[in-house]
């Protein structure tokens, strides 16, 4: 109870305080590079606004404000997170809109400014994950303070921080508003069966920050409750370290440490088979040693000792206590639309994870304990990929010598050619679909696209929809939760696939949640959502599959388009002569 008390006054305070800690502008100097240009309030206390001190925590900020490759285009958008500055700090959420104007067009122009586009960002730097809401408001805002062709008017940003203090202060990090602008049915319009856990690439940033949210928003309460440990992280204690990676990649594999779990070049695949394939590696790549972490003192570690693992008795000892629901029949016959769950019950402070949960345990606890997720990556922050004390990671990069460096992550999503690449072989068998995972790739597919090429009803019905896809997915994560709970059956895991099973139960966030006792699981029913008897569709779509997944089925899939294309041409004068 006094846990639960010091919580709650804790998160009182910051509603007190509102939302947003800071607006900032980052600009592109042509002899000192990326650089604050303003902040309101300072980031450095007594500081003045415009004086470009930074904490040293927070000294890539000018990079993922403004990131790799953003001269390429007149506006982007960018999401990423940054390190708490205290022990009572959580993950520090960043939205940040970018924008280029040619310099002749100013009204006022200062000495520094020598190129011929200006180049700047205003991000907003928030204790809450609100995204997509962060982004609509700050977009007008930037569109805004650029029209003016004068930067030292600023009395813009410092209205905007008012306005965003006073709208968001005490909105509850929940409901649709969470998700605004992390549309799972274009992730599955655009990859289809691809969807996996590796890490994110392409250009432009916003594409890839929102390819990446996106499949976090799948997992229930994760990027609501999930993420306030995610950017734990120390910074580089020098610039000339972060500068010396230039060529290492002809250094070995051995000196860094296995860490790359989820995403390191968001690219995403197709939502059928790959969409399902994403969930899957964030469940266990991102914890894929098989060490469990000590029940945390407090939230954020600060000294090397807090990653130490956790003693496995302790687990077991809390375990005794949680009581084991009945086993329920799946029921068969055709898979059911789940509808948005009600009565989920309020959120409590978990007992092990230190995360806000729901009555079913969730979210998972993926993104604790030396585990990052960084929607984006900058250049500078390469060092993290080798840092001894990041245990795994999920990033999204636009630079190529991230992509290059195939050794530090587990698999690749080049989200622009929905290509996933993984270079393990284990790691590719356990994430292998199994036919009843197959059944529900399928299904989503079909009920995204179906009505796809009707203008009047694409996309506004239930099924279908960006919320009833999470309905699914919450669908299928509560059925595992609750088949995972039978260990000596068997039957009801396989559906599942054994090697994935296997590597996930040496998780910490599986160790984490099985060890404590979730009321809601009595209700949920065991066994996978698409079971039931093989037959003739089946084998129909594993041949599919394994044609779009294998590089000789995709050969022989292109040679074939191919030679359609040159039957459909070469027939056409043929039919126009008769």
């Amino acid at each position: 109870m006094e846990i639960r008390k010091l919580n709650m006054d804790a998160q009182d305070k910051d509603e007190a305080k509102g939302p947003v800690l800071h607006i900032v502008v980052v600009g592109f100097h042509h002899k000192k590079g990326c650089q604050v240009e303003f902040s309101y309030p300072p980031l450095v206390p007594d500081a003045e606004h415009d004086s470009g001190l930074l904490p040293e925590e927070w000294r890539y900020l000018p990079f993922l404000a403004l990131p790799d490759g953003a001269h390429n285009y007149q506006e982007d958008t960018v999401f990423f997170h940054l390190p708490p500055l205290s022990a009572e700090q959580k993950c520090v959420y960043g939205v940040s809109c970018y924008r280029q104007i040619e310099a002749k067009t100013l009204k006022v122009r200062q000495a520094d400014v020598t190129r011929e586009t200006v180049q700047k960002s205003v991000c907003v730097l928030s204790r809450v994950p609100l995204y997509g809401l962060l982004q609509a408001k700050l977009q007008l805002i930037t569109h805004a303070y650029f029209e003016e062709k004068d930067f030292s008017q600023i009395s813009i940003l410092k209205e905007l921080y008012e306005h965003m203090n006073g709208s968001l202060r005490g909105s509850s990090v929940e409901g649709s508003q969470v998700y605004l602008g992390l549309s799972p049915r274009d992730l599955i319009l655009h990859f289809q069966h691809k969807v996996q856990s590796v890490m994110f690439y392409v250009s432009p940033v916003n594409r890839l920050v929102g390819a990446l949210m996106t499949v976090l928003s799948l997992f229930p309460g994760l990027v609501e409750h999930g993420l306030v440990d995610s950017s734990h992280y120390r910074p580089q204690s020098s610039v000339s370290e972060e500068l010396s990676l230039t060529s290492e990649s002809g250094s070995g594999a051995d000196e860094f440490v296995s860490v790359s779990l989820l995403l390191n070049h968001f690219q995403v695949g197709s939502l059928d088979t790959r969409t399902f394939h994403s969930i899957k590696p964030i469940l266990f790549k991102c914890s894929s040693d098989s060490n469990f972490l000590k029940p945390p003192s407090r939230t954020s570690p600060d000294s090397e000792s807090d990653w130490e693992t956790l003693d496995p008795g302790v687990l077991d000892e809390l375990k005794d206590h949680a009581e084991t629901p009945e086993v329920f029949e799946s029921p068969s016959g055709t898979p059911i639309t789940s509808q948005p769950l009600s009565g989920a019950g309020g959120i409590t402070p978990g007992l092990v994870s230190g995360l806000e949960e729901d009555q079913y345990g969730l979210p998972l606890a993926i993104f604790t304990k030396g585990y990052l997720c960084l929607p984006y990556m900058a250049l500078q922050q390469h060092h993290l990929l080798s840092d001894v004390s990041i245990r795994g990671f999920v990033a999204g990069a636009t630079n190529i010598l991230f992509r290059q460096q195939r050794h530090l992550s587990d698999a690749i999503v080049e989200v622009e050619e929905a290509r996933i690449q993984t270079q393990d072989l284990e790691l590719r068998r356990a994430l292998s679909l199994t036919t009843a995972d197959l059944r529900f790739v399928d299904y989503l597919v079909k009920h995204v696209t179906e009505n796809r090429d009707d203008v009047f009803l694409d996309g506004t019905g239930w099924e279908g929809g960006d919320e009833w896809i999470r309905a699914q997915f919450t669908l299928y994560l509560h059925s595992l939760l609750a088949s995972a709970l039978h260990q000596d059956n068997e039957r009801l895991l396989a559906d599942y696939g054994a090697p994935f099973i296997t590597a996930w139960r040496m998780t910490h966030n599986y160790r984490v949640w099985i060890s404590n006792k979730h009321p809601g699981m009595t209700h949920i029913t065991a066994g996978h959502p698409f079971q039931g008897q093989y037959s003739v569709a089946d084998v129909k779509l594993r041949l599919s599959h394994s044609v779009q997944n294998s590089e000789r089925g995709k050969k022989i899939g292109n040679a074939m388009m191919t030679t359609s294309r040159s039957v459909v041409q070469t027939g056409r004068p043929s039919v126009r002569g008769v």
